[in-house]
């Protein structure tokens, strides 16, 4: 089974969105990377795409636009406080969202709305990533 990830870190960095977060900005790039996983799936290539995804109703769309290409959709949350994101992160972005640089940033001035009903919950706050990867990904979905 041939595997690629779409990462929001690398996609960033190499188009027009890496110093653009505002909500618009967001539902688009989401949009365009759903699209861009459709035709990834179509071609038998399995999408995984990381990216940080902060509207529900983005996240429904991308699930509509992978259902259109009879694709399949996993949502995988990963749940991870905020303290812990910001104590691990000295990210570039994250360091000019917080000088108020970057406005607009998911958990730094902008909301997120977690999943209602994700495949996959990941909760970083509750196991290591060593506790966590012998396990097979049943061990991390919703009861």
């Amino acid at each position: 089974m041939q595997t690629y990830v779409l990462d929001g870190d690398k996609h960033s960095t190499r188009t027009e969105f890496q110093s653009r977060v505002s909500p618009e900005d967001r539902v688009e790039n989401i949009r365009r990377v759903s699209e861009v996983a459709k035709l990834m799936a179509d071609s038998g290539v399995v999408a995984i795409t990381a990216f940080i995804s902060p509207y529900r109703m983005d996240r429904r769309r991308a699930r509509e636009i992978a259902l259109e290409g009879n694709a399949e959709f996993v949502e995988v949350f990963v749940d991870a406080p905020l303290a812990g994101v910001r104590s691990a992160g000295s990210k570039k972005s994250t360091r000019k969202a917080r000088a108020g640089e970057i406005r607009e940033f998911t958990g730094i001035d902008a909301p997120y709305e977690p999943p209602e009903d994700a495949e996959i919950n990941v909760h970083t706050d509750r196991q290591t990533v060593n506790e966590r990867s012998p396990r097979s990904s049943k061990d991390y979905c919703r009861e």
